[in-house]
């Protein structure tokens, strides 16, 4: 484990592998100077798994889609919260996949929001 990945782990505390893995390989040239500079813009934007879930278990009591929005897909929201959750089939699929999506957003934090600013 280099001092990169110490940084990691001390500022991300419970990081999923895949995640970790997603940012070891984006971030595998920086000093530590940048990479601490990544960290913080990284976690001011960073959305985290368990609030994806709880956003997906509101769905069920009406306000569905709140999960979409969070993690960037504005128009699968509305229809969402236009169709309570898509007959909360959709909702349903959401917060069995609430990972992944979370995931998958983090990607896109990193490679289009954090690392051209710096």
């Amino acid at each position: 484990m280099n001092n990169n990945d110490k940084l990691i782990f001390q500022r991300i505390p419970g990081i999923p592998m895949e995640e970790l893995t997603v940012i070891q390989l984006n971030t595998k040239d920086f000093d530590e100077e940048k990479i601490i500079q990544f960290l913080n813009l990284y976690i001011g934007r960073r959305v985290k798994s368990e609030t994806v879930m709880i956003c997906t278990i509101l769905g069920f009591v009406g306000i569905g889609g709140i999960q979409r929005f969070i993690t960037g897909q504005i128009g699968m929201g509305i229809l969402y919260l236009l169709t309570l959750g898509l007959c909360y089939i959709g909702t349903i699929i959401d917060l069995i996949n609430y990972k992944k999506l979370t995931l998958e957003r983090n990607q896109e934090i990193i490679l289009q929001e954090v690392l051209p600013m710096l």
